[in-house]
């Protein structure tokens, strides 16, 4: 028996907790698995997603102590799978846990210093403890193996066909004065890794072809603003967008700009390429593996290279149409049924 950690549920929705929702959908439309039974905290939302699973609420207590104290209780007797980083030490060598990114070690300027040490003590003393790892990227594999001193974990990928359950909310567009093909479109947070200060080298090329900014997810624009002056010129803060309205967005964007400096995985040029959105990056992390030749690359130690990738896919029809159809190639290696297999495969080696 396969048991589901379904903590997952009673969180706010990041990169982390998408991956663990939609494994769960693919495991949960999945006819030829073995059982699994997703087992949540009291404060679990969303149940109804996935009836297959048996959604079962057991504790009284939600957080850390649910999942490091009642969950590996109610999992005795079957392997227990976590997908968000953590799982319960009690557990054992009795469970599997996904482990995104080694960010708490390689950038830990973008965490707080409890949560830091938490993720850093409690990853490595599950490893010690014979829990089996898994990641989400070659990439991140490697930083994990590294880090926790073990042999490099298998990687089940992600996926990103889900910004298409939904049809495209065109709204938000109309919402915030933006034209189809004239703005350029960022996801993300003001985290120091997200590198979001690179934006500025690419001020000039944006506002001297008359394109604005559009930022999903900051709620304002203050973070890209440095000694009080906006070195973007026209920036338009969308604050937290729905699935429909973020399709709607990377259906319209001259393209997705992704200036990290460090990603597990990097799931919205993903996304972007699934809408048939261009993506400029830089070769960060896992994002090489994950964009492929699909992506208009940029140098993050010579800022100046933002701006000239931003001209030359504004000037270059030719160069958007060889990306467009490149990255509808490489979109089509990630799914989320493939993903979850992969799991399952792991799971079972």
């Amino acid at each position: 028996m396969i048991f589901l950690n379904g903590r997952f549920l009673a969180q706010g929705l990041t990169g982390v907790q998408r991956y663990a929702r939609e494994i769960a959908r693919a495991l949960d439309a999945m006819e030829d698995r073995p059982p699994i039974i997703l087992l949540c905290p009291p404060d679990a939302r969303d149940l109804d997603l996935f009836p297959r699973l048996a959604p079962r609420i057991v504790g009284a207590r939600g957080g850390q102590f649910w999942e490091q104290w009642t969950l590996p209780r109610a999992a005795r007797g079957g392997m227990l799978v976590s997908l968000g980083n953590t799982g319960p030490l009690l557990a054992g060598r009795n469970q599997a846990v996904v482990i995104h990114d080694a960010g708490a070690f390689d950038t830990p300027e973008s965490y707080g210093t409890a949560f830091r040490l938490w993720y850093r003590g409690l990853q490595t003393a599950l490893a010690r403890r014979g829990a089996r790892i898994l990641s989400v990227s070659r990439f991140s594999a490697g930083r994990i193996a590294h880090h926790l001193r073990i042999a490099e974990p298998p990687a089940t990928l992600e996926g990103g066909e889900h910004i298409l359950r939904e049809p495209a909310d065109a709204s938000i567009l109309a919402r915030h004065g933006l034209e189809a093909g004239r703005f350029a479109l960022v996801v993300g947070t003001g985290a120091a890794h997200k590198n979001l200060a690179a934006l500025h080298a690419a001020g000039g090329a944006l506002a001297s072809r008359g394109l604005v900014l559009a930022v999903a997810g900051a709620k304002d624009a203050a973070v890209f603003r440095a000694g009080g002056s906006d070195l973007l010129g026209e920036v338009r803060a969308l604050g937290r967008v729905s699935d429909a309205e973020l399709r709607a967005l990377y259906e319209a964007a001259l393209a997705l700009l992704f200036p990290s400096r460090y990603e597990g995985f990097g799931l919205p040029p993903v996304e972007a390429m699934w809408c048939g959105c261009l993506v400029i990056a830089a070769p960060a992390g896992a994002l090489p593996e994950v964009c492929g030749e699909a992506a208009l690359w940029f140098d993050p130690a010579r800022p100046d290279s933002l701006g000239e990738a931003v001209a030359r896919l504004a000037d270059d029809s030719a160069l958007r149409s060889h990306l467009a159809e490149a990255g509808r190639h490489q979109a089509a290696q990630f799914s989320w049924d493939a993903a979850a297999r992969r799991l399952l495969g792991f799971i079972a080696a």
